[in-house]
């Protein structure tokens, strides 16, 4: 693998900014603002990539067993069990189970902190031989486009996870790392999202596109995400978006029958 060294710290905000906030929601208490809109556009959710074993689960009736790898920008906080319900995994597990109510959905959440892509992927076919997942959402490129990690080392590392994942029988979902305007000037995630959206489509695996959702939503002024101080509203408030807004990618993408739905 090719590194280029860095200051992880001057850039640690893409992965962390959401995850630290849950730290100052002891400071003061404050009156809850508003839910944002967070609109989904139907692009975003156009289900062309389908989810065979989802749909197979769903058919039958259960159960849907869900694992999420990602890194801290998973959590809220840097306690994955305090966060369990708040961080977007469990956002998206309580809307799947509000749209199939007779189906048991599971939810578990693999945390690899502070790994590339390259060093997560080995593992996976053991986490899913563990775990036995119906589907796995691998939320990857944040600490390769903070390392500076080599694009065409990524690509492959991309690749092997997800034919691993393929291999042991599981659906994939790739998410692609969170949008932060403040760090658009110190790194360069384009190189990352474009290898994620390659490797997506020559396996034909759906990609949750998060940073281009994230800055639709900050462009649109759904979020402040400029400000240096970031609340554990804010961040609870994304989660919440990101979370519901998953649960439709993997409804459109399974093409569940309207009498399955809530």
């Amino acid at each position: 693998m090719k590194f280029v060294s860095g200051s992880i710290l001057s850039v640690s905000l893409l992965a962390g900014f959401l995850a630290a906030a849950h730290a100052r929601a002891e400071d003061a208490p404050t009156a809850p603002a508003p839910p944002p809109a967070c609109e989904v556009p139907d692009y975003f959710l156009s289900g062309d990539t389908p989810l065979p074993k989802v749909a197979e689960a769903i058919k039958a009736g259960g159960p849907l067993n869900i694992m999420v790898v990602g890194s801290r920008s998973s959590m809220i906080g840097a306690n994955p069990s305090a966060s369990e319900t708040a961080a977007y995994p469990g956002q998206m597990l309580a809307a799947l189970k509000a749209k199939l109510p007779v189906i048991q959905v599971n939810l578990s959440v693999e945390i690899q902190a502070k790994k590339t892509a390259e060093e997560v992927a080995p593992g996976l076919s053991k986490l899913v031989e563990g775990k036995k997942p119906t589907l796995v959402i691998w939320q990857t490129g944040t600490v390769d486009a903070m390392r500076s990690v080599d694009p065409d080392d990524f690509r492959a590392a991309i690749d092997q996870g997800v034919v691993a994942l393929r291999d042991a029988g599981a659906d994939a979902i790739l998410v692609n790392p969170q949008y932060s305007p403040r760090t658009e000037s110190m790194i360069s995630a384009s190189a990352y999202l474009d290898n994620m959206r390659v490797v997506a489509q020559e396996h034909e695996v759906p990609l949750f596109d998060r940073f281009a959702l994230m800055q639709k939503w900050s462009e649109a002024g759904e979020f402040d995400l400029f400000t240096t101080v970031h609340s554990a509203e804010l961040a609870k408030q994304v989660h919440s978006c990101l979370g519901r807004a998953l649960s439709e990618f993997i409804m459109a993408a399974a093409h569940p029958k309207p009498a399955q739905e809530n």
